[in-house]
């Protein structure tokens, strides 16, 4: 998967499941850096529109594992908000990017407390060092 693809599959599944308003409900502005395999896409609510979110940006990092697969990690924020949830999509052969967008688009319409709660880490995690002893 290429990432301005994934980009654009974010983007379209984003304006898919918003709310149907004359000229859209976002308006985008993409950045991409292809050498360092990030990509950014800002979404600011049109004027006008009443929706629930005023605006946020989706910050995509590609890169290649140890083992040689792909992936992909998306960080979600929103304006006037310190949530910032991680979602990492692991390139497999049965891996259906379509939907991984689509998950990520809905996540971000969520919105921050709804989106936090769902990729929060488990409680549960301690330090390998810790695992090791």
């Amino acid at each position: 998967m290429r990432l301005l693809s994934f980009l654009t599959d974010i983007e379209r599944s984003l304006l898919a499941e918003s709310p149907a308003v004359d000229g859209g409900a976002w308006e985008t502005a993409r950045m991409i850096n292809f050498h360092n395999g990030l990509a950014r896409l800002t979404l600011a609510a049109r004027p006008g529109n009443d929706l629930p979110l005023t605006g946020g940006a989706i910050f995509l990092q590609s890169f290649s594992l140890a083992d040689g697969s792909l992936c992909l990690k998306a960080s979600l924020s929103w304006k006037d908000s310190e949530a910032a949830p991680v979602i990492a999509v692991y390139s497999t052969p049965t891996m259906n990017w379509k939907l991984e967008a689509s998950r990520i688009a809905t996540a971000w319409l969520e919105g921050p407390t709804a989106a936090a709660a769902a990729f929060a880490p488990a409680e549960d995690l301690a330090p390998l060092a810790a695992v090791a002893m």
